[in-house]
């Protein structure tokens, strides 16, 4: 099927669901907690939202039947796919550090492989976020891993982002396409990152190849439309800002370092139905240097809203950063932080946001995530396509914002 043709099924299903209420776009887009023209832009077909959780919203909120989510979920995914695929011919890099490149045809999955102990690294450091032991509500409790097999599965609310197919074929489609987007996408890991060896204490060995595949999105931007680059060049030699899906090869284009901070959307997804746990997330910071010279420029197009999702926050500045995790809210309904452990299945995946900021440095950084499955553990290294994720103070530079078609010296 043609790029077109997903993204305009999708955009039809949505305009369906529409067309049921009496609400107009302003109506709906109020409710939702977004712009009426970003809600139009969806139905209409020019753009396909990065996360789902607005579309389930507008889902819920039009009276969907679970049948007719999951098809949207799954047409959602397509409309993904191929407004990736559409844009994936040279596969840009993300990051202006140009010694490294991603190797075609390389698997996105995770490989294990026993190598020295990475916090030797000049300049590491290296802290787990802890798992919360205190006693958590049954609805966000890990499920028993040992539990036999066939016995029904805890319900899960929505915003732990986990899908479970309703029929065989569903499924089935869905991993499909999560296989194409890791394999088209320009923002997916495109390679099969090595695996650093455990911190904890001594347990079964680790094998290979682990039971867990991830993709890493780098160019996410605070609330789908606001985030800063820092761009050496002056504002008539920067064309107008992209919108978020585009925001990768705009920024390969333009040498950008992400400015103050930098939002990694994480997929991770079981291999097999078998149930792997993730016990806890680190953060290493291999380099640090002045903030990068340059102008910082603005992406912001009109964001507000009342959807805040949940994540994890580092603090690059910290000597020994920490992912923390934190709660969201969605129109005041708080979101529950998430709480490690946490399990994962091919049937069960699990989306990751990760926010890292700095003010006093150029900080070169990637992650660490610890799984164990069956008596056998690992860890897996997640980075920016096989280079560590850059951010970059943007204190006391020149900030530009995008408006009546040139860029405006922010006063703010």
């Amino acid at each position: 099927m043609s790029t077109y043709d997903d993204v305009a099924e999708f955009a039809a299903l949505l305009t369906r669901l529409k067309g049921r209420t009496d609400r107009s776009y302003g109506s709906l887009a109020r409710r939702l907690g977004m712009n009426t023209s970003t809600l139009h832009r969806y139905c209409s077909g020019d753009t396909v939202p990065l996360d789902f959780a607005p579309v389930e919203r507008f889902a819920a909120l039009c009276g969907a039947s679970p049948e007719e989510r999951v098809e949207l979920h799954r047409r959602w995914i397509l409309a993904v796919a191929a407004r990736q695929r559409a844009r994936t011919p040279a596969g840009p890099e993300t990051s202006a550090e140009p010694e490294t490149s991603v190797e075609p045809g390389r698997s996105v999955e995770a490989e294990t492989s026993v190598e020295p102990d990475r916090s030797a690294e000049a300049g590491t450091s290296a802290e787990a976020c802890t798992p919360d032991t205190g006693d958590a509500p049954a609805e966000h409790a890990v499920p028993d891993v040992s539990a036999p097999a066939g016995r029904p599965a805890a319900r899960r609310p929505w915003y732990r982002h986990r899908r479970i197919a309703v029929t065989t074929a569903v499924a089935g489609t869905l991993l499909a396409t999560l296989g194409t987007l890791g394999s088209l996408s320009a923002l997916s890991t495109d390679r099969s990152p090595s695996e650093a060896p455990s911190t904890r204490s001594p347990s079964p060995a680790k094998v290979s190849p682990a039971p867990i595949t991830w993709t890493a999105n780098s160019q996410a931007w605070s609330l789908g439309c606001g985030h800063d680059y820092v761009i050496a060049k002056a504002p008539d030699q920067v064309p107008p800002p992209p919108t978020a899906q585009d925001a990768a090869p705009w920024a390969a284009s333009q040498h950008a370092v992400h400015g103050g901070d930098t939002n990694v959307e994480i997929s991770v997804q079981g291999r097999t139905s078998t149930a792997v746990v993730l016990e806890a997330l680190r953060v290493r910071v291999v380099g640090r240097s002045d903030p990068a010279e340059g102008t910082a420029y603005s992406m912001d197009q009109g964001c507000g809203g009342s959807i805040t999702p949940r994540y994890f926050s580092v603090d690059l500045d910290k000597d020994r950063p920490i992912a923390r995790s934190a709660p969201g809210s969605d129109a005041g309904t708080p979101i529950p932080a998430v709480r490690f452990p946490y399990r994962v299945s091919a049937q069960d995946p699990e989306v990751l946001l990760v926010t890292a900021r700095t003010v006093t440095c150029d900080c070169r950084w990637y992650l660490e995530l610890d799984w164990s499955s069956q008596g056998r553990t690992g860890t897996v290294r997640i980075d920016d396509a096989g280079r560590p994720f850059r951010t970059s103070g943007i204190k006391g530079l020149p900030r530009y914002w995008y408006s009546t078609r040139e860029w405006v010296l922010r006063t703010d």
